[in-house]
């Protein structure tokens, strides 16, 4: 198999999810490919036990607003949506070169943004 364009687009985990809802929604109309459904359906399970079955598109939204300060790459914005950070570490993980890029009242800043977005609940945060 060849990869005709790579970085076509670099999805979140709630965008798959809906993706995937509107693509059954479409293989129950047409009952074609077997194994995509297959593929589909387990993907939707997994993704639905996930925290990205819980946002909105304004939630998305509000986050990617509120990021914007930081001037965060989008691979960077997308694993703090996929996976939301609740300390500073998994900040650190997740933002290269955050030492140098963000103070610490930004981490610390980044994390309250990840609670008032509602991507985790309040008692989470460490």
């Amino acid at each position: 198999m060849e990869t005709i364009n790579a970085n076509a687009a670099i999805l979140s985990n709630f965008e798959v999810l809906t993706l995937l809802q509107e693509l059954r929604s479409q293989q129950k109309r047409s009952n074609t490919g077997s194994q995509l459904a297959t593929i589909t359906y387990e993907t939707i399970r997994y993704l639905q036990d996930t925290q990205c079955s819980q946002l909105s598109a304004e939630i998305i939204h509000n986050f990617l607003k509120a990021v914007e300060p930081f001037k965060l790459m989008k691979a960077e914005k997308v694993m703090l949506l996929n996976n939301p950070p609740t300390t500073q570490l998994e900040i650190q993980l997740m933002v290269e070169e955050s030492e140098e890029r963000l103070t610490d009242e930004q981490v610390e800043q980044l994390l309250q943004i990840v609670v008032d977005c509602k991507l985790v609940q309040p008692r989470a945060i460490l």
